[in-house]
C-alpha cells in the first residue's frame, strides 16, 4: 500500500505550515486537520480550511485523500477561518434574547415608559395575545435547537453572533416598545383582523416544525448525509412539491400574520427584512441542490412557488 506525503502551505502567504509523512491512503480531510493541529494547536480543526487552490473551495471533512486530484505529494492550502462558537450555541443565543427583551417591555419593567406605567398592563387583547405568539415562537425555536436540529456544520465563526444578536435582539426591542406601548392602537379592523392573523400565524408556525421534522429526518444522527427532500404523509410538507426551502416559506408567513395581528411598522419592516435575507439562503440551497442532485425535481422553486 503506497503512502501519500502531505505538505500545508499558508493560502496567503505559500509558506509552508507543516510537512506530514506516510499518511494513509483512506485518510479524511479531518484526520489531516487532526494531524495539523498537533503541530499547531492553535488552529483546531474548526478553525481549518484546507483546500486544493489557494483561492479554492473548503474541502469537506469526509473528503478522502486517496479520491482527490492530488499526486503521492499532496499540497494543501490553509486558511484559518478564525474563532468558532457551535451552532448549538449560537441559536441558544440568538432565540433567547428576543424572548426575554420582549417580556421584558410586556411586563412594563421600570425605564422604559415612565414611572407611571410600570408593571402595569395593556387594556388590549391583542397586545396579550401578540406577547403569548411571540413567546411561542422563539420557545419552539430554543426546543427546535434542542432536540430537532441536526447541523451539516458544527460551529462559526464567534464574530458572526455579535451581528446575528444585534439584528434579532434589537428588531425584538423595537417591536416589543411600539406593540407595549400605553399609547398602542389595536388594529384597524378589530377582532376579525386578529383572529385572521392568529390563524395565518398558527398555520405557519405548524407548517415550519413540520418541515423541520422532516428535513431531520433526512439525515441519521452523527451523520452529514444530504438527500433531496420529497412531502410525507403530513399534509404540511407537501409545499415541498413548488418550493426547496418550505420551512423559510413558512417562517416568512408566520411573520406576516404577526404582522397582520399588531398592524406594527416594526413588526412588518422585521417581515422584510427577513425575507430578503430567508429569500438569499433559500436560493444559495436551491442551486446547491441542484448542482448536488441531477434528478432534482425541476418545477420546484427556492422560497416562493413560481416566483421566486
Amino acid at each position: 500500500m503506497k503512502h501519500y506525503e502531505v505538505e500545508i502551505l499558508d493560502a496567503k502567504t505559500r509558506e509552508k505550515l507543516c510537512f506530514l509523512d506516510k499518511v494513509e491512503p483512506q485518510a479524511t480531510i479531518a484526520e489531516i486537520k487532526n494531524l495539523f493541529t498537533k503541530t499547531h494547536p492553535q488552529w483546531y480543526p474548526a478553525r481549518q480550511s484546507l483546500r486544493l487552490e489557494p483561492k479554492g473551495r473548503s474541502l469537506k471533512d469526509e473528503d478522502v485523500l486517496q479520491s482527490l486530484p492530488v499526486g503521492t505529494t499532496a499540497t494543501f492550502y490553509f486558511r484559518d477561518l478564525g474563532a468558532q462558537i457551535s451552532w448549538v450555541t449560537v441559536f441558544l443565543t440568538e432565540y433567547a434574547g428576543p424572548l426575554l427583551i420582549y417580556l421584558l417591555f410586556y411586563f412594563r419593567v421600570p425605564f422604559l415608559y415612565g414611572p407611571r406605567y410600570d408593571f402595569t398592563a395593556s387594556r388590549h387583547a391583542v397586545v396579550h395575545l401578540a406577547c403569548a405568539c411571540h413567546s411561542f415562537h422563539y420557545i419552539k425555536r430554543l426546543l427546535e435547537t434542542l432536540f430537532v436540529h441536526r447541523f451539516s456544520h458544527g460551529t462559526m465563526p464567534l464574530r458572526n453572533i455579535f451581528k446575528n444578536c444585534t439584528y434579532y435582539w434589537g428588531f425584538a426591542a423595537w417591536m416589543a416598545y411600539y406593540i407595549n406601548h400605553p399609547l398602542y392602537t389595536p388594529p384597524a379592523y378589530g377582532d376579525e383582523q386578529v383572529k385572521l392573523a392568529l390563524a395565518v400565524f398558527l398555520f405557519c408556525q405548524l407548517g415550519n416544525f413540520s418541515i423541520h421534522v422532516a428535513l431531520r429526518n433526512l439525515r441519521p444522527a452523527g451523520s452529514k448525509t444530504r438527500k433531496i427532500p420529497y412531502p410525507t404523509r403530513n399534509p404540511f410538507t407537501w409545499l415541498f412539491l413548488l418550493v426547496s426551502c418550505p420551512n423559510y416559506t413558512y417562517e416568512v408567513g408566520s411573520w406576516i400574520g404577526f404582522t397582520i395581528m399588531t398592524q406594527c411598522l416594526p413588526v412588518a419592516l422585521f417581515s422584510l427584512v427577513g425575507f430578503v435575507q430567508m429569500a438569499i439562503w433559500a436560493q444559495g440551497k436551491h442551486r446547491s441542490y441542484l448542482r448536488e442532485f441531477r434528478d432534482y425535481p425541476p418545477l420546484r422553486s427556492p422560497i416562493v412557488p413560481f416566483l421566486l
